[in-house]
C-alpha cells in the first residue's frame, strides 16, 4: 500500500521503511525500536528480550546506517530503526567473570584495607590496567557514562569514586566488545559496587534499627492484620496511601499516619 506520496504504508496506516534483520529485508515502521520491529518482522525473542525497558541490558544491539562507516551500538528496546538501517543483535556477551567470594576477603575477621581491595581487583582483572585510554568504551555506552574515567578510577584504586561513577552499569557489555585492549569493564565494575557496597559504604544507622524492631516482633500485629484483609481491601489501602511528594529532601518527609512506621 502507498501513502499518496510514493511511501509504502501498512494497513493502519503507518509508513513502513526497509532494514535488514540479520541479513535479510524488511519493511517495518518508522516508530518501532529495533526489538519491536524484529518481532513485526515475524522473529519471536528466546534470549536477548530481557526488561524491555533499558534496564537490564540484555538487548544489546549493532547495526550500520546507510552512508556512514561506522559500527553503531545500542540497546534494542530503546533504538528507533532507522531507513536502511542494518540490525544484528547479540545473544550475550562473553565477557571475563571470574569467580570470587568478598567475604573470603576478611576471612579472619579483621578489617579490610583498601590496599587489599585494590589488589584483589588487580589478580580478578589484570586486563583493567592495559586500558589505553582511548575512549571507545565511553561512545559505545548506551546510558551515557563515562566508562574510561571509571576504569581509570579502578586503575588508581578509587574504588568508591569508580562504583559511583559507573552505578547506572546495565551490564550490556557493548563497552567490552569495542575494546581494544580486552577489557571486561561492565564486569570489574560490578566487582567495584559489590566491594564498596561490602567494605567501603558506611552502614546505615537507621536501617539496622529497623532490622532489630523487625526481629523483635515491632510489626509481627500489623502483618497478620494485613495478611487477613482481602483482595480489594488491600487495594484500597495501598491506593489511600500517603506518599512522599516527589521532589522532596531525605529525611524531611513523614507520613501523618504513623501507625506503619
Amino acid at each position: 500500500m502507498s501513502d499518496g506520496n510514493g511511501a509504502d504504508v501498512n494497513k493502519n496506516g503507518e509508513r513502513l521503511v526497509p532494514v535488514q534483520i540479520m541479513g535479510r529485508l524488511y519493511e517495518v515502521p518508522e516508530t518501532l525500536t529495533i526489538m519491536k520491529a524484529v518481532e513485526y518482522a515475524g522473529h519471536r525473542y528466546v534470549r536477548g528480550c530481557g526488561c524491555r525497558g533499558g534496564i537490564c541490558g540484555a538487548c544489546g544491539t549493532f547495526y550500520r546506517l546507510p552512508g556512514d562507516y561506522q559500527l553503531l551500538s545500542g540497546l534494542a528496546c530503546q533504538t528507533v530503526v532507522q531507513p536502511g538501517m542494518m540490525i544484528m543483535q547479540l545473544p550475550y556477551v562473553p565477557a571475563n567473570r571470574p569467580d570470587y567470594d568478598l567475604d573470603a576477603l576478611n576471612g579472619d575477621g579483621a578489617a579490610v584495607s583498601p590496599t587489599s581491595l585494590h589488589e584483589s581487583v588487580r589478580r580478578l582483572f589484570p586486563e583493567v590496567y592495559r586500558c589505553v585510554g582511548c575512549a571507545t568504551c565511553t561512545k559505545t555506552c548506551p546510558m551515557g557514562i563515562d566508562v574510561m574515567d571509571y576504569v581509570a578510577l579502578i586503575g588508581r584504586g578509587e574504588l568508591a569514586k569508580a562504583a559511583e561513577v559507573s552505578f547506572s552499569c546495565v551490564m550490556c557489555g557493548l563497552c567490552a566488545i569495542r575494546c581494544p585492549a580486552q577489557i571486561s569493564q561492565h564486569t570489574a565494575a560490578m566487582y567495584v559496587r559489590r566491594l564498596a557496597g561490602r567494605y567501603l559504604t558506611p552502614r546505615a544507622g537507621h536501617l539496622q534499627e529497623r532490622v532489630a524492631q523487625v526481629r523483635a516482633g515491632k510489626y509481627d500485629a500489623q502483618l497478620a492484620q494485613l495478611k487477613a484483609m482481602g483482595r480489594d481491601e488491600l487495594k484500597s489501602l495501598y491506593a489511600g496511601r500517603e506518599r512522599e511528594p516527589d521532589m522532596s529532601e531525605p529525611g524531611e518527609w513523614k507520613p501523618k499516619d504513623t501507625v506503619w512506621l
